[in-house]
């Protein structure tokens, strides 16, 4: 709208520009026209009245005296030439000082004699300003040419110029106005047509696999727009589908993988369990002497591997299905310091600048966060190493708690970094790698984060960040 404006704006201006020019010069060409034969017919009247013989060489005393009265009376300048150019009178005052007054170039003599109307217009462009000059044959009363009136005119275009140039800035005035309308009109057209392509790009970029994601409620005045919103929301449909099939698949991945972990897990003791027995079965003899010792032998080794598969159970029961939190309001410093009691390790160090950091959550939660960290910092020192050292810290920092578990093992190598809090992923020879994934899960639980930083041969430290309550 804005640009059609402008273009027509500036087409206005130019034809009426144009336009202008045109008239002018139509102006200036019928006006040397009427002025050329006023003065004709007014020379006319005067051969016809003259005493003197009408040829060319009595032209200058004809016109003596009335070559300037006719100049005063058409307000033009009159020259009168002979007919081979030479002049002859001039109502301009400044030729009668010259010795020789410039002829008639001999082209324009030609093409006066040429022309069915014996008249010619030279037009000349001086300092920017055109100049008109009409040559045309005086002839008697027998129509016989005794010379060559020529009659200078300078074109004035002053008045059209002002003109053209109050047109231009009234036209002006009325299209920046109108400019101004057309801006405004554009802006609130343009925001009402753009809006509910907004809402509908503003859903788009809120659109994400891992949330419900809303439909577009909106009534456009656009069919195509309406269109638009339909393939929307029948796509937030599919995608809704799509995340389910794909959680579901996910799911079902997670859950055979972690069957097929378990399923491992519990078939390890089985082995010794069968060959125990098996032996156990080949043996047996009632009346050895040692009877019984073999006997407590035996069931040991099956009491070893049985606890052994209620420890797997018990993990993945953990893990499945996490007991429902009881959150309290408790000392982080005083349950952390008691989660240690447990551990007879003497290079295990506990650190604290504060006897008091409030928080608000599950103690037995905390404690299994503890103990968990602590045993994998002491299964990360290898016991052949001479000098161990396990600190656990806990430090305020701002409206947050933070737990450090710092060891010198052997560190964590960089193709395991990114796998460290996958439910089925350890290290270890033994266990089925779900405390770190158990704890990451408690810990999240509460808005809280664990991160860890390692160093290979030099150790680990893994932190733990909870919200606190400020006193």
């Amino acid at each position: 709208m804005i640009v059609v404006i402008v273009i027509a704006s500036i087409l206005l201006a130019s034809i009426s520009i144009i336009q202008f020019k045109n008239e002018a010069k139509e102006y200036h060409q019928e006006r040397l026209e009427r002025k050329e034969d006023a003065v004709k017919a007014h020379i006319d009247y005067v051969l016809s009245t003259t005493t003197y013989p009408l040829t060319t060489k009595n032209l200058d005393l004809i016109f003596k005296d009335k070559i300037h009265e006719l100049a005063q009376i058409h307000n033009i300048e009159i020259n009168i030439y002979s007919l081979d150019g030479q002049l002859l009178k001039s109502s301009k005052e400044s030729f009668s000082v010259d010795k020789i007054a410039p002829p008639i170039p001999k082209y324009i003599q030609k093409l006066v004699r040429s022309s069915i109307e014996k008249r010619f217009v030279e037009i000349k462009t001086i300092d920017g300003i055109k100049n008109r000059s009409s040559y045309s044959q005086i002839k008697d009363d027998k129509f016989k040419p005794l010379g060559i009136l020529n009659l200078p005119y300078v074109e004035d275009d002053g008045f059209y110029e002002n003109e053209l140039n109050n047109f231009l800035l009234r036209l002006g005035q009325v299209y920046s106005f109108m400019l101004i309308v057309a801006f405004a009109l554009a802006y609130f057209l343009s925001t009402y047509i753009t809006k509910s392509l907004k809402t509908i790009s503003d859903k788009i970029s809120e659109t994400s696999l891992n949330q419900k994601n809303e439909k577009i409620v909106l009534e456009a005045n656009s069919k195509e727009i309406n269109l638009l919103i339909k393939a929307y929301n029948e796509m937030v449909d599919k995608l809704e589908k799509s995340a389910l099939k794909l959680a579901q698949s996910e799911r079902e991945e997670a859950w055979r993988e972690m069957a097929k972990q378990v399923a491992h897990e519990i078939k390890n003791p089985l082995t010794p369990m069968r060959l125990t027995v098996q032996s156990f079965q080949r043996k047996f003899d009632p009346n050895d002497a040692n009877v019984k010792q073999k006997l407590n032998d035996y069931s040991e080794t099956l009491i070893q591997q049985i606890d052994i598969m209620s420890s797997v159970a018990s993990a993945f029961s953990n893990f499945a299905s996490m007991p429902a939190q009881q959150n309290e309001t408790l000392n982080v410093v005083e349950v952390v310091e008691l989660a240690l009691d447990i551990f007879n390790e003497d290079y295990i160090a506990f650190e604290s600048q504060e006897t008091e950091i409030i928080s608000k959550m599950d103690r037995t939660q905390l404690i299994r966060v503890i103990t968990n960290l602590v045993k994998n910092a002491i299964q990360a020192i290898p016991e052949t190493q001479l000098e161990k050292s396990i600190l656990v810290t806990v430090i305020r920092s701002n409206d947050q708690v933070q737990i450090l578990v710092k060891d010198n093992g052997v560190g964590i190598e960089a193709q395991h970094i990114g796998n460290i809090f996958e439910p089925k992923f350890t290290t270890k020879n033994s266990g089925m790698g779900l405390g770190l994934g158990i704890i990451k899960n408690i810990i999240e639980n509460y808005k809280g984060t664990i991160t860890f930083a390692t160093v290979v041969e030099k150790g680990t430290t893994f932190t733990v960040t909870l919200p606190i309550i400020n006193s």
